[in-house]
């Protein structure tokens, strides 16, 4: 794993190099005092800028990392060796062991049938109205004793709109004291004076993503400040003690090598992909004080989301989450695996995307919060691959009749009309298993 984590990291630098040496940029220069005044003056409307970013290009998009995944292989395997694996039938091909529907309604077991819920409509229980009134007023007593633990257990019902935000910062631990926004002020003022070419891929990013999204447009300002902060921020590295990945590390010029003139390149060691911006933009609508929103989504990047694009086998980890999903579809709806297996519209090749950007862009944002909230209650991403796989079988009437990948794809086009909770409850605890 680790190696394969190496040499994808090798890929991206060459990848980021390439654009350095074809553009004449260099990875990082200090601005000059006029051009520091002007990103100064318009820090706070920084979508309105224009610049020409046409030679960029993302340094990887979600369908790349997704090969280098399709083509990991245990070299501790026989290749006559590997019955017991022989009988999976999807891409992912590391017999890494993940949870059956039985272990996930055990671990799920608050979103079970009986349980009230947020984001149910007509539970048959309680009358819905009765559940909110009564699961808004433990909430607020939640928040009233300030109890992380208590918190994470409440959202796993879900999490009443007016008080998210509260309940969020609370499981994160995030305090809002006057040196975490004299810090964030800091990484502003690293941003001012020095320009690195990542900022242009974190422009183009959003261009490319958030700016064309219904629901996220209008956060484009708050978003090149998280980012472009977020790309300075030397305390990320500390997650690398627990990531399977290493930052990337750059020399000053003509030190090539010499390992005191070494530095971490971008400084937070995150080289951003196409569509990191959409970890952010969900936030937006939570937080609307920048330095608040930064720490959260950090807490949010260093505890779940650089899982989503590093190679490990961490239950939560990228490859766990596409082996438990085509686990799930293979063993549930083994009819649909092998229609569209046959018709070469492998189902990770369509849901792979939803899953790298933990929905963010796909869902309605009501539906996607309610997601997170899961995520968080739960300290595990997997919900993500039970959810992809509740998709496959809310569709696979419509997906049994398509002949071809584009076909299927254009089932699965548009997610936004989808009511998480139901499809979550339905698949794990309405299947027959």
């Amino acid at each position: 794993m680790r190696k394969a984590q190496g040499s994808w990291e090798k890929r991206i630098l060459k990848s980021l190099n390439s654009m350095c040496t074809e553009l004449s940029i260099p990875l990082a220069r200090k601005r000059p005092a006029v051009e520091q005044k002007e990103l100064l003056n318009k820090w706070n409307e920084m979508g309105t800028d224009e610049p020409d970013l046409s030679l960029f290009r993302p340094v990887y998009a979600p369908k790349d990392f997704l090969e280098v995944l399709i083509n990991l292989r245990n070299p501790n395997y026989e290749n006559g060796d590997s019955l017991s694996f022989r009988t999976h039938l999807g891409l992912i091909q590391v017999p890494l062991k993940v949870k059956g529907i039985p272990e996930l309604k055990e671990f799920f077991v608050e979103l079970s049938l009986t349980t009230g819920q947020l984001g149910i409509d007509d539970s048959t229980q309680v009358p819905p109205e009765l559940f909110e009134n009564e699961h808004v007023r433990i909430g607020q007593k939640v928040l009233a004793e300030q109890d992380s633990a208590a918190a994470q257990q409440y959202v796993r019902q879900g999490s009443p709109t007016a008080l998210r935000a509260e309940l969020w910062t609370l499981i994160l631990n995030i305090s809002s004291q006057p040196e975490d926004i004299l810090y964030y002020e800091q990484l502003k003022t690293n941003v001012i004076q020095h320009d690195l070419l990542v900022d242009s891929l974190i422009y183009k990013d959003v261009k490319l993503t958030a700016s064309n999204d219904d629901y996220y447009f209008v956060f484009e300002d708050y978003l090149y400040q998280v980012l472009l902060c977020f790309s300075r921020d030397t305390s990320v590295l500390g997650h690398f003690a627990y990531n399977s990945a290493s930052p990337p590390k750059s020399y000053i010029r003509g030190k090539l090598g010499l390992e005191e003139y070494a530095v971490f390149y971008p400084p937070n060691g995150v080289i951003p992909f196409h569509g990191f911006s959409m970890y952010v933009a969900p936030l937006c609508f939570l937080y609307h004080e920048p330095s608040k929103l930064y720490q959260i989504f950090r807490e949010m990047y260093v505890r779940f989301f650089f899982r989503l694009h590093s190679i490990s086998s961490h239950p939560s980890g990228i490859v766990s989450l596409c082996l438990l999903f085509e686990t799930l579809l293979q063993t549930y709806l083994p009819q649909l695996f092998y229609h569209l297996r046959e018709i070469g519209a492998q189902p990770l090749r369509i849901s792979f995307k939803w899953m790298v950007r933990a929905f963010s862009g796909y869902l309605a944002t009501d539906q996607l919060l309610l997601l997170w909230d899961r995520i968080l209650g739960y300290n595990s991403l997997e919900i993500l691959a039970v959810l992809a796989a509740a998709v496959f079988a809310f569709r696979a009437v419509n997906l049994m009749e398509v002949t071809s990948l584009a076909a299927a794809e254009a089932v699965l086009a548009d997610l936004s009309t989808l009511k998480v909770m139901p499809l979550l409850q339905i698949f794990l605890f309405a299947t027959v298993t």
